[in-house]
């Protein structure tokens, strides 16, 4: 009976212990006496004591490894470093892990080969502005190289380009160049802007006065115009005055029927207005001069 419970209590243990249970994202690589058997997924599994191992616990979750710096050298001689970063997953736990031995550092080499390949067809400019490019090489490669292992590469990241501390000084010096060549540029083009507002300024401001002024004259011409026309109104009113009054007197003196005395009257004073002046000559006719004639005969009766 002893035997038998401490038998019993053995294949307990041993059933136990042999009693496995996968977690999720995993998988479980089995061998049976030395030789691959079977890949556990998730869920419950027994294991045959003494026969099957687990050969390997794999992961399935995307995973990231971070390379440490690689010298490489540009198409124009310069050396750098360069870190990389590798997401990768395993696809097929059995070609994971009898595919290749010590996988990380397979794919360290590999990241390692390939980045230097790349990065010898490229000079130092050209690798410093071309991160997609270099990645989407690198990433492409390296998938294809690493598919036999089980293992896909989902992204390649450059982290950091170190380029040699001159390069990097002279890399500053252009860069600061550049800016301050940036800044006059666009001081240049502030002080252009602000003499073109400048003179559009002075000459709408020119524009202005001259049509205020052509204003001022049009206004002053049609001033000057209606005055004129005023003036001239009044004396063709005056002159039109004058011929009426004038007409005006000779109807009545034909109305009136004057004599010839009073004719010989208004001729005689008529002669004395034309005379009153300082004129030297004075042509009179010869009505005029018969009358002046007869006044001098009276004045000689009278005397006598």
């Amino acid at each position: 009976m002893v035997f038998l419970i401490i038998l019993l209590a053995i294949i307990v243990v041993l059933v136990v212990a042999n009693i496995k249970i996968v977690p999720q994202a995993h998988a479980y690589v089995i061998e049976r006496l030395g030789a691959y058997s079977t890949t556990w997924s998730v869920g419950l599994h027994i294991k045959i004591p003494l026969i099957e191992r687990v050969a390997n616990k794999v992961t399935l979750k995307e995973q990231v490894v971070d390379f440490p710096p690689q010298p490489v050298i540009t198409k124009d001689n310069v050396t750098m470093q360069i870190d990389t970063v590798v997401y990768y997953q395993i696809t097929d736990p059995k070609l994971y892990t009898y595919g290749v031995e010590m996988p990380m550092s397979a794919i360290e080499n590999l990241t390692a080969t390939t980045l230097r390949n790349i990065i010898g067809d490229m000079e130092l400019d050209e690798s410093l502005t071309s991160r997609d490019i270099i990645n989407t090489k690198m990433r492409s490669i390296l998938d294809e190289a690493t598919d036999p292992w089980g293992i896909k590469v989902n992204r390649v990241e450059l982290k950091n380009i170190i380029p040699p501390a001159g390069i990097r000084e002279a890399m500053e010096k252009q860069m600061k160049a550049e800016r301050e060549r940036r800044e006059a540029i666009l001081r240049a083009e502030g002080e252009k802007k602000s003499a073109i507002l400048v003179a559009e300024g002075v000459k709408e401001s020119r524009i202005l006065e001259a049509e205020a002024e052509k204003a001022a004259q049009i206004l002053k011409a049609e001033a000057d115009k209606e005055a004129a026309i005023r003036i001239a109104e009044g004396d063709a009113d005056a002159i039109r005055n004058i011929q009426q009054a004038t007409a005006d007197g000779i109807r009545m003196l034909n109305g009136s029927e004057p004599g010839e005395a009073v004719l010989t009257i208004k001729s005689l004073e008529a002669f004395v207005k034309a005379a009153d002046g300082k004129a030297t000559k004075i042509i009179l006719p010869s009505q005029i001069q018969g009358i002046a004639g007869l006044a001098t005969t009276l004045k000689e009766v009278m005397k006598d």
